[in-house]
């Protein structure tokens, strides 16, 4: 048993299986005699308090507060490393992964708002199409093992990074409300302290973790979500120290990796896909589903396929090489997988309207599962062997 764990645990589609079985669980558990057990769980009241801070949420806004912000630090690591060393660190390797990004994020948002627009309540659900989980992306890709081009795998990888990135900023400019300025001048006083560090050359992870801390509960306080806190940590984590051999930042991403993968994003599913599919039916909104459903869909390779068809035709980025345009309108599909991200922003976007976000959740899932399947079978497809052709004739 053992050894199957651990091999389990190397696979690199290990992180997509445990979200799909996480999610399965929380569907089953909200469809069955359990469901009153699952709901009391994740509305069961944690305090923390300490003298006059004081912190009071149910479990489920501590995962979605809290534990995702150790996710979004993560993605701040990434995209720090993907910028200053990786796929992002040229304006030739990072072209069209971001015009890509950003078809990607304009086109399904544009499709939300067309069946949604004449509601101004669901029209704030506009961004829930517009991510691509990157975990469960590059599982399914994963799947498909070595007959993925290696350079298909990084596309597709700074395109999910650079579309986390954009998110993040949606998130930071519309998805926050209420802002306190003690507690922004306390998370600015941190952001100064993570900076001084970093010019300074400090290598131990201790005090940043530790001003960290203080940055997370300041930007939780201040109407800001929280888990903006993760990517400004992120970012302030110096890649390199002069006169020290090993990264800080690839040590914190190594530490945090598998806990994310792992841990933190199944259990996210498992408290968020929770969702009375009958409950969700008695009260169908139709707009709202086929705008995330379509978007997802429909809207994300459409518009990742139209931005890198411009961007190469326009001569302002260049199609990587070894790979072909069916395989990138492929990929495209793949990355209509919304899951982690698009649940998490209707929780954003919702968050007092429990009837919403079970349907567009409900959707979300619909949407990412048509997306995995077809994109699973068109890069299947679109990368398979020429015929009599070996790999190692290539």
């Amino acid at each position: 048993m053992r050894e199957f764990i651990d091999r389990f645990l190397r696979m690199e589609a290990a992180s997509g299986i445990l979200l799909i079985i996480a999610a399965l669980v929380a569907l089953v558990m909200a469809n069955s005699p359990l469901q009153n057990l699952y709901e009391h769980l994740f509305d069961t009241v944690v305090q923390v308090r300490i003298a006059g801070l004081n912190i009071e949420k149910p479990l489920l806004l501590w995962v979605n507060d809290g534990l995702m912000a150790i996710f979004f630090l993560v993605i701040g690591l990434e995209v720090k490393r993907e910028i200053l060393e990786g796929a992002l660190s040229s304006r030739e390797q990072a072209s069209l992964p971001v015009f890509a990004a950003l078809g990607g994020m304009v086109v399904p948002a544009v499709i939300y708002l067309f069946f949604n627009h004449q509601d101004p309540v669901l029209q704030s659900g506009w961004a829930i199409p517009a991510a691509t989980d990157i975990a469960f992306a590059l599982g399914v890709m994963a799947l498909l093992g070595k007959r993925v081009p290696a350079s298909l795998k990084i596309f597709l990888l700074a395109l999910a990074i650079a579309d986390d990135l954009g998110v993040v900023l949606i998130i930071a400019l519309f998805y926050s409300h209420g802002m306190s300025l003690t507690a922004l001048a306390w998370a600015g006083a941190a952001l100064i302290g993570l900076f001084i560090l970093n010019r300074r050359g400090c290598s131990s992870l201790t005090p940043y973790m530790l001003l960290g801390v203080v940055l997370w509960v300041a930007v939780l306080k201040s109407g800001v979500h929280a888990t903006i806190a993760g990517v400004l940590l992120g970012f302030m984590i110096p890649l390199r120290v002069k006169g020290h051999e090993h990264s800080p930042l690839q040590r914190l991403e190594h530490a945090l990796h598998s806990v994310s993968g792992y841990i933190i994003l199944p259990l996210f599913a498992f408290a968020n896909a929770g969702i009375g599919i009958l409950g969700a039916e008695s009260v169908f909104h139709v707009s709202l589903s086929l705008g995330v459903m379509l978007g997802l869909f429909i809207g994300k390779p459409v518009g990742i396929f139209v931005a890198c068809v411009l961007a190469v035709k326009l001569k302002l980025a260049t199609l990587p090489k070894g790979i072909r345009w069916n395989q990138i309108f492929a990929t495209a599909v793949l990355a209509g997988i919304g899951f982690t991200m698009s649940i998490f922003i209707t929780s954003l976007a919702f968050p007092e309207l429990r009837v919403f976000v079970d349907q567009a959740r409900l959707a979300i899932l619909m949407g990412s599962f048509l997306a995995a399947c077809c994109g699973y079978l068109l890069l299947r497809m679109t990368t398979a062997p020429a015929w009599g052709v070996t790999h190692d004739q290539k």
